[in-house]
């Protein structure tokens, strides 16, 4: 049902102004919305296409009617700051790093950090220590960090500047937050929070409240992956005291486009504005009725089939609008799943042999949801039922040769799969889901990192970020410089 109520932002408006009047522009971007003249197809795709400059705004004034829906933005978090962001929140997330750290700064990184983190550790020379992330033996989800995990680091490292962290997973569970935070800032180390799959937390009673309300120093989040906004579209929060904001505005500048889409901004404006409305509340309740229904279907008509949600967990420590479905006990197999519903132009978030993660987001409603169920149902009902245990998520112990920031930049070859036991990796490899990086650069490749690697990729599991997806070889430092490891 649509709304007749508008969405109180501002730069929808200027969109909308400047699409209204039809110009004929004299400035960037090149199609200069005439592009259907070469083919419809494009025209289609880049009618829409606003830039900030000499669109949204004027050349001379656009940057400072950004600056005032940013403000505005701002309260909706209580936060002293706020950006938006086009380059998508691993360039927010390399923002935040680079912004409170300093060159040799000892940083707690939780090991579930997305590659922008990664990335990020060696462009700011900052020396990792990473936060191991607990399994729950139940369902094999990653739970987090836990807090004796976070106050053993922080005594071994009293001067650590800052604590790294992603919360909420990609599979949607939560650590204890306000426990990490408050055990972070007793040693006034600043906290930031990767909250890249959250956007929508803290604007409904029955969802866990968003970072900053926990007590997070930033704030980084994807206004794509959960709101109706554009993909890349991002948005950073920060509270003054622990953080230098004209330092982090210095930093973001440095590493952000100087012609930002305008269409982008405007519908990360529309998003912030639609959370600050009453209708927030009501589409994320009807989330989480019709992601529940969608749970106990699944369950109740496919045997075996589990699919976790808030009560499997702490309070506060699941995401309720989050679908996963765990297929192991029912003997289906998650990619024959996935290519029926490709082929029924239903396609998946993420999907593997054992775990399916079906992304349902503010837009969804009751319709959208039994589409998909009905879809996983009959493809279900198609298979023959082999019922297996599932090994779980096997995280192994990172054994650390070279900072970041040297293996990062040293001279790096690439050799076959059964030469890379005992190499230095070049690379992040992070299997998906659980999204955890089972190597970063510097690290070593071990038997056991191998071993875990190429059992995940036999069970059909997405391998992230590798230079050879397939693991039939290895992005490595080179023999000059791998040799001075010690």
């Amino acid at each position: 049902m649509v709304d007749d109520e508008p969405l109180d932002s501002p730069l929808l408006r200027a969109w909308a102004r400047f699409v209204d009047a039809d110009p004929t522009p004299f400035a960037t971007p090149g199609h200069k919305r005439r592009a259907g003249l070469l083919d419809p197809r494009l025209g289609r795709l880049l009618d829409s296409d606003v830039p900030l400059y000499a669109g949204i705004g004027s050349v001379k004034g656009a940057v400072a009617d950004l600056r005032r829906a940013e403000e505005v933005a701002a309260t909706g978090w209580s936060a002293d700051w706020c950006r938006y962001n086009v380059g998508g929140t691993t360039q927010t997330n390399q923002t935040a790093v680079l912004g409170v750290t300093e060159p040799g700064d000892t940083v707690l990184v939780a090991r579930n950090s997305h590659r922008s983190i990664v990335s990020a550790l060696a462009l700011a020379g900052v020396d990792p220590v990473w936060l191991r992330v607990d399994l729950d033996e139940r369902t094999g989800l990653p739970l987090g960090v836990s807090e004796a995990t976070l106050r053993r680091a922080l005594a071994e490292h009293p001067g650590a500047a800052a604590v790294l962290l992603v919360e909420p997973s990609y599979v949607g569970t939560l650590s204890d937050r306000r426990a990490l935070f408050a055990a972070a800032h007793e040693t006034e180390a600043v906290v930031v929070v990767d909250q890249a799959w959250g956007g929508h937390l803290g604007f409904h009673p029955d969802y866990p409240e968003h970072a900053l309300a926990a007590g997070a120093d930033l704030v980084t989040f994807s206004a794509h992956k959960t709101l109706p906004a554009y993909t890349q579209a991002s948005v950073m929060l920060a509270r003054a005291g622990r953080i230098d904001l004209h330092r982090l505005q210095r930093t973001l500048e440095a590493v952000e486009t100087t012609s930002p889409a305008g269409s982008t901004l405007a519908s990360i404006d529309a998003s912030c504005a639609l959370l600050r409305s009453p209708r927030a509340a009501d589409l994320l309740g009807r989330l989480a009725v019709v992601v529940a229904a969608a749970r106990e279907r699944l369950e109740g008509e496919l045997p075996g089939v589990h699919c976790p949600g808030p009560d499997d967990f702490s309070v506060g420590r699941f995401d309720p609008a989050k679908l996963v479905i765990l297929w192991a006990a029912a003997g289906l197999d998650g990619l024959a799943i996935e290519q029926d519903l490709i082929a029924a132009a239903v396609p998946l978030e993420q999907t593997d042999r054992d775990t399916t993660i079906a992304l349902a987001a503010m837009m969804d409603d009751a319709e959208t949801l039994e589409l998909l169920t009905t879809a996983i149902v009959d493809s279900a009902r198609r298979q023959t039922p082999a019922p297996r245990s599932s090994p779980g998520w096997r995280l192994p112990e990172p054994v650390v040769a070279r900072p970041p920031r040297e293996a990062f930049f040293a001279a790096t070859e690439t050799v076959a799969a059964d030469r890379a036991r005992g190499r230095v990796s070049a690379e992040v490899i992070a299997p998906y889901p659980p999204g955890i990086p089972v190597l970063a650069p510097g690290e070593l490749i071990t038997d056991e990192v191998m071993s875990i690697l190429l059992d995940t990729r036999d069970r059909g599991v997405r391998i992230g970020y590798a230079a050879d997806p397939t693991l039939g070889s290895f992005l490595v430092l080179a023999e000059q410089d791998a040799g001075r490891v010690s």
